[in-house]
């Protein structure tokens, strides 16, 4: 069976993220999206771990859960902040594990070492990297840790900021428990590839989303083919990177992330490495310093030359949401608008979700449901034929079609309605 997987994302219970965000809306959204397996997200909060009991039903000796069709792997984010080497440290890592009774047992060792679990869906704990695995290790060891967004500026493992320049340099002699890093918004497999001492991770790519609309749910996402859905046999793909079993990452653009490019958003000033170089990591509106993007930071840690692939990697496939396509090319303002709904809408219905028409689609079939326009800008996309204006400094990169003109993400006032309302899913 082919399985869409979303690992990352987070709840109503951690900071900055919608009211929404909860395991009914993440169910009925993610159908929309064309997924079928999702992260439960921030299970060490315990509001969400007593939604999590209530509402998620086992799947007998799969080590994965069920709620209204969707299918759950537990999982949270944790934030381990210390010194290492005279310099602070702020790394952010998912934890996976097959059984609920499991999370008591984390909960109970994170707040004997000081962590405060209700104060943030994303647990914050004075822990090194090391001393987190060691612990989680001790627990069981089908927990499995990936290291998120990795190359985010403040808290990604190799991040430009408070960051290593290495896995191994963080992990320590814990990283042979390392079997995965995330690739996040801002970086994409061939990027990494260009990282010698990264050929021993899988990639891994996942949306990281704040609220259940299916412009950041599923935005990105792992694909995997199994004879039955089982969180012991997706573990085992990606340690062995097994392409039979783990066929491919859907990314965004690179350039679509909010940190791929070196800058400093309250100036409006974005550069290229090789621009920031010159002026040596210097705003030259204010004088102070530049946030090191992606782009840079891996310039500064790649060993080989563009365009070199390993031949144990992993595939991918690029897109971008189909609210945002439309958005762009009906030049409408907002995403959450009517007019583009109302597109998006109708191609769903047609295709069956918001990932058959961006991954399969074929353009004489789109051109019976929509505009020409879109259409072409689907294959386009799906083709890797369009352009971006780069992401930096927290602000989102946009794709340049015939207009140039920003789309700003509106909240909806109460979870979304779409076609799938209507019909009970």
């Amino acid at each position: 069976m082919k399985v869409f997987a979303d690992l990352h994302l987070h709840t109503k219970w951690a900071r900055a993220t919608s009211k929404d965000m909860d395991i009914e809306n993440l169910a009925k959204f993610a159908k929309v999206k064309g997924l079928n397996l999702l992260g439960s997200g921030d299970f060490t909060h315990p509001r969400q771990l007593a939604d999590i009991k209530a509402k998620l039903e086992p799947i007998e000796g799969k080590g994965l859960y069920q709620y209204n069709g969707m299918n759950f792997m537990l999982t949270t984010e944790v934030a381990t902040f210390y010194f290492q080497d005279k310099k602070p440290r702020k790394v952010h890592h998912i934890i996976h594990l097959p059984e609920i009774e499991m999370i008591d047992q984390v909960i109970d060792v994170f707040s004997k070492k000081g962590g405060n679990t209700g104060i943030d869906g994303r647990l914050s704990i004075k822990l090194t990297s090391v001393e987190m695995v060691e612990i989680l290790n001790s627990i069981s060891k089908d927990i499995h840790i990936v290291s998120a967004h990795a190359w985010t500026p403040w808290y990604g493992v190799i991040g430009s900021d408070t960051g290593f320049n290495s896995i191994q340099e963080c992990y320590q002699e814990k990283t042979k428990h390392i079997y995965a890093i995330e690739t996040g918004l801002s970086s994409d497999p061939p990027m990494n590839w260009r990282v010698s001492a990264l050929d021993d991770f899988a990639l891994m790519s996942n949306s990281d989303a704040h609220s259940p609309w299916s412009w950041r749910l599923g935005r990105e996402c792992n694909v995997f083919d199994l004879k039955e859905l089982d969180y012991f046999d997706i573990w085992d793909a990606i340690r062995k990177k097994d392409k039979k079993r783990f066929l491919y990452t859907i990314e965004v653009d690179p350039n679509y992330g909010k940190y791929h490019f070196t800058g400093h958003r309250a100036c409006k000033f974005s550069c290229s490495p090789a621009e920031s170089a010159k002026l040596k990591g210097i705003c030259p509106v204010c004088r102070k310093p530049l946030t090191i993007g992606v782009l840079e930071r891996l310039e500064k840690l790649a060993d080989r030359e563009e365009g070199f692939k390993p031949k144990n990697a992993i595939d991918f496939k690029s897109l971008l949401p189909l609210y945002e396509i439309i958005s762009f090319i009906t030049e409408t303002s907002t995403l959450y608008s009517k007019k583009v709904q109302t597109e998006t809408d109708k191609l769903i219905q047609k295709f069956g979700s918001e990932l058959n028409v961006l991954l399969s689609a074929e353009k004489e079939e789109l051109i019976k449901v929509t505009s020409e326009k879109i259409a072409e800008a689907i294959i386009n996309i799906r083709e890797g034929k369009i352009t971006y204006k780069p992401g930096y400094d927290g602000v989102y990169g946009e794709p340049t079609f015939e207009k140039d003109k920003p789309v700003k993400e509106e909240k909806p006032k109460r979870p979304q309605k779409t076609l799938f309302d209507f019909k009970g899913l």
